[in-house]
């Protein structure tokens, strides 16, 4: 692993410092849907991801994100890790391949982020929740604004709660399939949608439907974000969790 650059000074605790606000760590960062979340919290953002992101909106680091648990001074300067690993692993489309060779990496990283001492996160899709500690499920139901579902599972080492319960039943989707009983019924600007591998709508309302209109990502990059009302919701709640350790 390369050496990794120097951080900005910037406040290691929430209220201290130069700035009143923490840093957060963005490992497996891609283009930053969640990175936009955590800002909104409050947090300064610093991204890490082995390929390049020229979408990135924040300071981007080009560097093997299971290596950079192990940089303890580079980590030292932060106060909080959120981790993406790769969905291929256990995203439902693995069956598709004849031999699932990409890695199971929730379990590789697990014990650096628990070794760093930092308040962490862990997220991914819902067939990974099995490989989750007592994750919380987010879907876009329960944030006003949103029109995906898009469930997504997150460990975390510090309290969390759902923002409200999921329906269960999730709003009709728009479609492009002719098959489909509501197919020209729905407005892909106002209806919900799917953001997923092949998507049903077009990339400006996939943007707009994931709270995402604000900044330019490309359908591919659209497809693997998270949408960043979860990472505001979990951020807001981390900030909590920093408060309470300062005041302690």
């Amino acid at each position: 692993m390369t050496a990794l650059p120097p951080v900005p000074d910037g406040g290691a605790a929430p209220g201290t410092g130069p700035t009143p606000r923490p840093r957060l760590l963005d490992l497996f960062c891609c283009a930053g849907g969640a990175a936009d979340g955590y800002a909104a919290a409050g947090f300064e953002v610093v991204g890490v991801d082995k390929n390049p992101q020229p979408n990135y909106p924040y300071r981007f680091i080009q560097e093997n994100a299971i290596g950079t648990l192990a940089a303890r001074d580079f980590l030292a300067t932060f106060d909080a890790i959120h981790a993406s690993p790769p969905c291929q692993r256990y995203t439902r489309l693995r069956h598709r391949y004849t031999e699932n060779r990409h890695p199971d990496l929730i379990d590789v990283i697990r014990p650096g982020l628990i070794a760093s001492r930092l308040p962490y996160v862990i997220e991914n899709v819902e067939d990974a929740r099995g490989r989750l500690r007592d994750p919380v499920m987010l879907c876009g139901t329960m944030f006003d604004g949103l029109r995906v579902s898009r469930h997504r599972y997150f460990e975390t080492s510090f309290p969390l709660t759902a923002p409200r319960s999921c329906p269960g039943r999730h709003p009709l989707h728009y479609t492009l399939d002719k098959r489909k009983a509501h197919y020209g019924r729905l407005d892909e600007w106002t209806a919900f949608v799917s953001v997923n591998g092949g998507g049903n709508c077009s990339r400006a309302a996939a943007a707009d439907a994931m709270g995402l209109a604000h900044r330019y990502l490309t359908k591919g990059e659209l497809n693997e974000a998270i949408p960043p009302a979860y990472t505001r919701h979990i951020g807001e709640a981390l900030m909590g969790h920093l408060r309470q350790e300062a005041a302690a």
